[in-house]
């Protein structure tokens, strides 16, 4: 492609400030290396997450902290349908029942998974989904001005 006596290379996917852009605008590849990314970083933390003598709000915050920009890093420009958000949805629950590990029931004193309610309801923040809504609009308030 040519304009003002310059050439363009046309390509079907380029990565810019670590994103990975496609002519497309599938986020599908991109989505798959956050989730390394998040997978690499998890393992660094991974002793302190499942730590015993480590408080939940200290492991709350280091997921918030450290393993969750890894993930929402360019997220802004991510437009995301089901599957995606069914992905991210799963990333954090793993994540979550890696933090609050599993609870012991009452009457038959054995321990059971928690459910994904369950999770939400101990976790006070945010889910990943709604995140990355509001940080899109905040970037589309920022971009349109």
């Amino acid at each position: 492609m040519k304009s003002d006596n310059s050439s363009f290379e046309k390509v079907e996917e380029f990565k810019c400030s670590g994103t990975t852009l496609t002519n497309q605008n599938s986020i599908q590849e991109e989505i798959k290396s956050r989730l390394k990314a998040w997978n690499a970083c998890y393992h660094l933390v991974q002793n302190l997450l499942v730590f015993s003598l480590l408080s939940k709000i200290i492991k709350i915050n280091i997921h918030r902290t450290i393993i969750l920009p890894v993930v929402l890093y360019g997220c802004e420009t991510w437009s995301l349908i089901l599957r995606e958000k069914r992905r991210l949805s799963v990333f954090e629950n793993r994540a979550l029942r890696i933090i609050f590990g599993s609870k012991r029931d009452e009457v038959t004193r054995e321990w059971i998974k928690l459910y994904n309610g369950e999770l939400n309801g101990l976790h006070c923040s945010l889910n990943i989904v709604w995140v990355i809504k509001t940080r899109r609009m905040r970037w589309t308030g920022h971009v349109s001005v």
